[in-house]
C-alpha cells in the first residue's frame, strides 16, 4: 500500500494526462477510481466493492430517471419543430425592434434551453435554424455567430437543466430547489443578452439591418405554428409550476413534461416512426450520461476512501487564501477545464473537491451550484478552445466561418456571464429567493 499523498499525486497526474489526450472521460474516472482504491488498500474485494456498490447505487436511484425523460421530452419537441415554431414567432411579434432576429435567437435559445437542458443542442440547433436567416438579412457574421453560441449558453442554467440534476446527485441535495435557484439567474442572463443585442444593433445599424432589399418581411406564424411555439412555453411553465408549488417532485415533473411533449409534438403532425426515432436517439444521449454518472459516482468514493477532499482542504487552507481566494481559484480552474472538457465530465470532476470547500467557506448550497455552472459556462466560451465555439463551427451551414469570427461575437456573452456569475456571488438572495418558497 501507498500513503494518501503519494497516491492522490499519482491518480491526479494520470486523471490530467488521459484526459488531455483524448480519452474518455468515463474511462478515465473508472480506471482512476479502480486503480487509486487498489493503491490505497491494497486490496482487490475492497477495489471490486467499490465499483459494485457505486453502480448499484447510481442504477436503482430513481432520481435519475428525470434525466432520460427530460431528454426525451426535447427530442419530441426538437423533432416537431417545436423551436423553429418558436424562432418564427419571436422573429415576427419583435419586428420592430432592432436586431430583431439576433434577440429572437437569444429568446429562441432561452427557451429551447429551458426544454433541452444541453446548451450543444441549443447550439447545434440554432446554428442551422438562425444562422441562414439572419444572413439572408445582411447581419455580420461574427455579430449573428455569437448570439448563437453565446445565448446556447443558457442551456444549463435555465431548469429543467440536466447539468443541475447531476449536480444535485453528486452533492445528494434537492434537484427541485437548484431548478428553482436557476431560474432568476437565467433570466437575468437571457434579459441582459437581449439588452446587448438591441443597443449594439441600434448604435450599429450595419450589424444587423432590419430590412434588406429582395428580402420578404417576417411571415405570419401559422395557427399550427402558434400552438406549437407557444406550448414549448406552456410546457416549461407546467413543469417549472409543479416544481414551484410543490405539486411535483423533479422525476414527476419530467413525466409530465414528456407527455405534455407528446401532445404538443402528435399536434404537430409526428408520428409513430419518428417517435420510435426519437426514443433511440434519446437513448443514444442518455446512455453515456448514466456510464458517466456511475464511475463519477466510484471516482466520489474514492475521494472519500482516501481522505482526499480533507488533504485538499488542508492543502489550500495552508495557502492562506481565504473563502474570496479560494472562490477564485475555482473559478479559474473552471474557465480552464471548459476549454477542453464537457460540462458534466467538469462537474464530475471537481464537485465531489470544491463543495466541501465552498460549504466551509460559507457558501449556500443552492447559489453555489448555479455560480458554478455560470462559471462552468462561461468556460465553453473561453477561448482558444471553447467547447460551444467548435459546436457552432460544425453545425453552421457554411465552411467558411472561421473560429476566431466566433470568439470574437461571444466575448461579449462571456462578459455578461461573468457579470451574472458575480452578481449570484454577491448577491446569493438572487439564486436562493425561490428556494425559501419551496
Amino acid at each position: 500500500m501507498l500513503e494518501a499523498p503519494t497516491v492522490l499525486l499519482i491518480m491526479f497526474v494520470a486523471l490530467i494526462t488521459f484526459i488531455v489526450l483524448g480519452l474518455h472521460i468515463f474511462i478515465v474516472l473508472g480506471m482512476v477510481s479502480l486503480v487509486g482504491t487498489y493503491l490505497l488498500f491494497g486490496d482487490v474485494g475492497i477495489t471490486l466493492e467499490l465499483a459494485s456498490s457505486s453502480a448499484y447505487a447510481v442504477l436503482r436511484n430513481a432520481v435519475f430517471a428525470a434525466i432520460p425523460l427530460f431528454v426525451l421530452m426535447g427530442e419530441f419537441m426538437s423533432r416537431a419543430g417545436m423551436a423553429t415554431d418558436l424562432y418564427k414567432i419571436a422573429n415576427y411579434f419583435l419586428v420592430k425592434l432592432p436586431g430583431r432576429l439576433a434577440i429572437a435567437t437569444v429568446l429562441g435559445n432561452a427557451v429551447f434551453a429551458a426544454v433541452t437542458g444541453v446548451s450543444v443542442a441549443s447550439a447545434m440547433t440554432f446554428s442551422r435554424i438562425a444562422y441562414p436567416e439572419m444572413m439572408k438579412f445582411g447581419y455580420n457574421r461574427s455579430f449573428a455567430l455569437g448570439s448563437i453560441a453565446g445565448s446556447a449558453s443558457l442551456g444549463m442554467l435555465i431548469p429543467p437543466s440536466v447539468l443541475l440534476i447531476v449536480w444535485g446527485i453528486i452533492i445528494e441535495k434537492s434537484i427541485g430547489k437548484l431548478f428553482l435557484a436557476g431560474f432568476i439567474p437565467g433570466l437575468i442572463l437571457a434579459l441582459l443578452m437581449g439588452i446587448y443585442v438591441s443597443v449594439r444593433a441600434g448604435m450599429k445599424p450595419e450589424l444587423a439591418p432590419s430590412k434588406v432589399e429582395g428580402q420578404p418581411e417576417a411571415t405570419v406564424p401559422t395557427g399550427r405554428e402558434m400552438i406549437s411555439g407557444f406550448g414549448v412555453i406552456v410546457l416549461i411553465l407546467l413543469v417549472l409550476g409543479g416544481l414551484f408549488a410543490g405539486f411535483f417532485t423533479p422525476m414527476e415533473s419530467a413525466a409530465v413534461g414528456c407527455g405534455g411533449a407528446i401532445v404538443f409534438s402528435y399536434i404537430k403532425g409526428l408520428r409513430w416512426a419518428e417517435y420510435r426515432t426519437a426514443i433511440v436517439d434519446s437513448g443514444k444521449t442518455i446512455a453515456p450520461i448514466l456510464v458517466l454518472l456511475m464511475t463519477a459516482a466510484m471516482y466520489a468514493k474514492f475521494l472519500a476512501l482516501g481522505s482526499v477532499v480533507d488533504m485538499i482542504q488542508d492543502i489550500i487552507s495552508g495557502m492562506g487564501l481565504g473563502p474570496f481566494g479560494v472562490t477564485v481559484l475555482m473559478i479559474i480552474i473552471w474557465l480552464a477545464l471548459g476549454t477542453l472538457i464537457d460540462s458534466i465530465s467538469i462537474i464530475l470532476l471537481t464537485v465531489p473537491i470544491f463543495w466541501p470547500l465552498a460549504e466551509a467557506a460559507g457558501w449556500n448550497v443552492n447559489a453555489f451550484a448555479i455560480f458554478g455552472i455560470l462559471a462552468i459556462e462561461a468556460g465553453l466560451l473561453t477561448p482558444p478552445l471553447g467547447l460551444l465555439v467548435y459546436t457552432v463551427k460544425g453545425a453552421v451551414p457554411d465552411s467558411s466561418v472561421t473560429l476566431t469570427e466566433i470568439f470574437a461575437g461571444s466575448i461579449p456573452y462571456w462578459m455578461l456571464m461573468l457579470i451574472v456569475m458575480c452578481i449570484v456571488w454577491a448577491f446569493p438572495i438572487t439564486a436562493t429567493f425561490l428556494t425559501t418558497f419551496s
